[in-house]
């Protein structure tokens, strides 16, 4: 271990080993150590069923309705990928995608008035849908026809709209949509968990906007997808991935010091020996002296042994409850998944509720989430604090994650991986210099 490297990543959290993969393809020395003894860090997925028990403090063990112990893998936190999102072209771009099988949700449903509907993201379907009434869908299939042929780069596209300067409220206006589809349209499309967004240039909701559009023609059903064996596969298919290059990873490695030369990180030592760095990578539990506290998250883990009402009797599905429905300020999430996933016993099927804290009663806050879950066999409540970061790494070097926010999908964290490749690499992150670096180390010859 008493090596030099470029990079040292501590913590197998998602985050962490995507930006291991991708400065091991960019070329750099890599050492990835761990202090736990399975990948993850805060985004594992638990198994067997029993260890979930004892990581929750629940006395006993699971009763013998649960299954095998081993059916089941239990993501701590819950998310989707979006079928044409960031994270999927990061899988792409990796080829990480050789290690894991996805399967489309099959279905994403949105709460109104106390009951679920499905979010309509096609013309078809808007035309279909009882969320709205004719006069209604009309304006909002006229609105879906206009983000489909957006193009930030086609002024006729526009239609009087500065995309730079128009905000998305004055958007809405201009085709006349009422509060409800604002409220599905920014929150289960544009996937905003505030409604901040209203009042800010409407470029960056439109393209969100076609993103679920997009994500949603790739295959039908739903625009997200769901490794096979539960989230925790990601983490390890980034860590095969940096392997191949070159790079060495370590689990159950205690941290004793991250040392620090002249106000720069020189290297961490670990059982007594020190391995170099010039650049590290790190999620906040590490640092916990450079990191702030910005706000809490509930997530309650319920297993049910049955699916959703009023989802079809769908296998696997996300419920977005818009804030103003349930006058609050962020939104609350509800992933569901089941045995037709490998992550839970036949028959069953894994919800998990999560939201940004807002009161001194967390529990209360989520429970319009819960009440659309009931009956609930058993739940796993974890309330954690959300970090960021307050060293940037401009001096030391040192490059912190930020904490997993309550949404379901992945956007959030590719933002982030992208803001630290930025800090720690001077440039964007681009994913077609990712593709021609590949082909640097392997040679063309074997893309094929």
């Amino acid at each position: 271990m008493n090596e030099e490297y470029d990079v040292i990543v501590l913590g197998t959290g998602l985050t962490e080993c995507i930006l291991s993969g991708i400065m091991s393809v960019n070329g750099k020395k890599v050492l990835h150590m761990d202090r736990n003894s399975y990948y993850g860090g805060e985004s594992a997925s638990i198994t067997p069923l029993e260890d979930l028990y004892k990581r929750f403090n629940i006395p006993g063990s699971p009763p013998e309705s649960m299954g095998r112990g081993r059916d089941w893998n239990v993501d701590l936190i819950p998310k989707f990928l979006m079928a044409n999102g960031q994270l999927v072209k990061m899988l792409l771009y990796t080829e990480v995608t050789r290690y894991l099988d996805f399967k489309v949700t099959e279905g994403s449903f949105v709460y109104k008035g106390g009951k679920i509907y499905k979010v309509p993201s096609t013309e078809a379907e808007a035309l279909a849908s009882s969320l709205m009434g004719l006069f209604e869908k009309r304006r909002f299939r006229k609105f879906l026809v206009y983000v489909a042929n957006f193009d930030e780069n086609d002024p006729r596209t526009f239609e009087g709209v500065d995309p730079k300067k128009t905000t998305m409220r004055d958007v809405y206006k201009k085709f006349d949509l009422g509060q409800d589809v604002i409220d599905f349209t920014g929150h289960a499309l544009a996937l905003y968990r505030t409604d901040d967004y209203l009042d800010q240039p409407c470029q960056e909701t439109i393209n969100r906007i076609k993103l679920y559009s997009e994500s949603l023609a790739r295959y039908g059903k739903s625009p997200y997808l769901y490794p096979l064996y539960g989230l925790g596969e990601l983490p390890q298919g980034f860590a095969r991935l940096s392997a191949i290059y070159g790079g060495t990873y370590m689990l159950n490695k205690p941290i004793e010091e991250i040392v620090i030369e002249n106000g720069k990180v020189i290297g961490v030592k670990s059982e007594g020996e020190v391995a170099r760095c010039k650049q590290l990578i790190c999620d906040p539990s590490y640092v916990p002296d450079r990191v702030t506290k910005v706000g809490l998250v509930i997530r309650v883990i319920c297993i049910l042994n049955h699916p959703i009402k009023n989802t079809n009797d769908a296998n696997s599905c996300q419920i977005i409850i818009p804030q103003n429905q349930v006058n609050r300020k962020s939104d609350i999430y509800v992933c569901m998944i089941s045995s037709a996933h490998n992550v839970a016993a036949q028959g069953k099927y894994i919800a998990i509720a999560s939201t940004t804290v807002e009161t001194g009663d967390p529990e209360r806050e989520i429970k319009p989430a819960l009440d659309l879950l009931e009956p609930i066999e058993q739940k796993f409540i974890s309330i954690s604090d959300l970090f960021a970061p307050t060293d940037l790494g401009t001096e030391s070097q040192i490059f912190i994650s930020r904490t997993y926010d309550a949404t379901t999908h992945f956007e959030t964290t590719c933002d982030d991986i992208k803001d630290i490749y930025k800090r720690m690499m001077g440039s964007e992150f681009d994913f077609e210099e990712m593709k021609r670096k590949k082909n640097d180390i392997y040679g063309e010859q074997e893309q094929q």
